[in-house]
């Protein structure tokens, strides 16, 4: 694939969140402790699901492979826009904003599959309980989670090959602090409606593929709640879906809307951007561990603190 010579110009020129340097200022630190917060968050939850033997579970293989993805999707994104954000020149060769724009398809679209997944582990383990264990075997699991990656990986190469393939030569600013596929059309004078049409096809797909089976799995899961006799294992049946509920309501009302809303430089998609791809990363393993009683006890357990029991 020759890149460089279908390309007239070989470099983009990021726009960032703002061209106020107080403001760029403020922002760096506000984002480089955000940063801060998910890579410790995210490597702790980590840690603690590894550490801890009473977490070695389905819910909790899934949810270690969860904070990978946003360690990975945060990762991918906000070490270059913390550099920006101190540079006088915020460049970005062609190739390299391919590449960035291919890891953060991939990422997000795993943890769409994930979160997918990790739905239908709520559903075996509330609606079948006794079918529980051989239901989601580790070789079952295991296959999850390769398949959420490969899918990804497909849908994430279709669309860049079909970005690499467009010419480049008008306009070199992307109104935005990375390099995410829709904000690449707009500078193209090539014809970008097959590459609309494939990425709004994928998005689409990928999307009601991943959220009808939550859909379908919390509507069986509310059914068989609702039939619960005593107050009591009702709440602790709905205790142990709401920090995956809030996942996914803080994931799917950004991430899709980026890609489906047509690029048009609004302060929109950039919010929808930061929501997904820097807040939801740092926001997951506080929403786990604040609101699971067995994560906490777990923390405890493996840091050795002096914490107030949660019972």
């Amino acid at each position: 694939m020759a890149l460089g010579n279908r390309s007239t110009i070989t470099e983009f020129f990021l726009l960032g969140l703002s061209v106020n340097p107080h403001i760029q200022a403020l922002f760096f630190v506000l984002f480089l402790n955000i940063y801060l917060l998910t890579i410790m968050g995210n490597l702790l939850l980590l840690l603690v699901i590894r550490a801890d033997s009473h977490l070695h579970t389905p819910m909790y293989f899934f949810l270690s492979h969860l904070s990978f993805l946003d360690f990975c999707l945060s990762s991918a994104t906000v070490p270059r826009m913390l550099k920006d954000l101190l540079s006088e020149i915020k460049t970005i060769s062609v190739r390299g904003c391919l590449a960035q724009g291919f890891f953060v398809f991939i990422t997000a679209g795993t943890e769409a599959f994930l979160l997918s997944v990790m739905a239908y582990d709520r559903y075996a383990a509330i609606c079948h309980p006794l079918l529980y264990g051989q239901v989601m075997r580790k070789q079952l699991c295991v296959q999850l989670v390769l398949g959420s990656w490969g899918l990804s990986f497909l849908n994430a190469l279709i669309n860049i090959l079909l970005a690499a393939n467009l010419d480049f030569c008008e306009s070199h600013t992307i109104n935005h602090y990375s390099c995410e596929v829709p904000s690449l059309f707009p500078l193209s004078c090539s014809d970008v409606s097959t590459n609309l049409l494939v990425l709004l096809c994928s998005t689409l797909l990928h999307g009601l593929g991943t959220f009808f089976p939550i859909i379908s799995s919390y509507g069986c899961i509310v059914s068989t709640i609702l039939h619960i006799s005593s107050t009591s294992g009702r709440s602790k049946a709905f205790s142990t879906c709401s920090s995956h509920l809030i996942a996914v309501i803080f994931f799917y009302g950004s991430g899709f809307l980026r890609y489906l809303v047509p690029t048009s430089g609004s302060p929109l998609e950039l919010i929808f951007s930061v929501q997904y791809g820097m807040i939801t990363p740092m926001l997951n393993p506080l929403i786990y561990s604040l609101k699971n009683k067995e994560v906490k006890a777990a923390v405890r357990r493996t840091l050795g603190t002096y914490l107030p029991c949660s019972r």
